[in-house]
């Protein structure tokens, strides 16, 4: 958690503005002091609802994407190398990757550009 706070926001005691943090269910992040732990720096931990499939098929999915259109279209021979370009990779996919869902548009471009109206029919 610190980790990737730091690597976001460089070195610093409590974030200035709170951000939610978003897990699993999973017993290291509903412990009292992992949740204690986010709130003291910072962060509001957030969970996916419980027997929730759609929510971690959402991040499964994102992950089986990095893997493909990333990982294994990158030189890789090892741990250390694929952490070290995923932040390009995600910056990649959120700025400029073209996604079919959303109209062949990268989810940046999806979120500033205004929505058409629908019809209605």
């Amino acid at each position: 958690m610190v980790a990737t706070v730091e690597h976001r926001f460089g070195t610093l005691n409590r974030l200035v503005s709170p951000i939610e943090w978003l897990s699993d269910n999973g017993s290291p992040y509903v412990a009292n002091d992992t949740r204690r732990f986010a709130h003291d720096i910072g962060i509001v931990p957030r969970t996916t609802p419980v027997s929730s499939p759609q929510s971690n098929g959402m991040a499964e999915a994102s992950v089986r994407n990095l893997k493909r259109d990333y990982v294994r279209a990158n030189p890789t021979p090892d741990a250390r190398t694929v952490i070290e370009q995923l932040p390009r990779w995600l910056t990649h996919y959120n700025e400029v990757h073209l996604h079919k869902a959303l109209g062949y548009r990268s989810p940046r471009e999806y979120i500033t550009q205004p929505r058409e109206a629908s019809s209605g029919n």
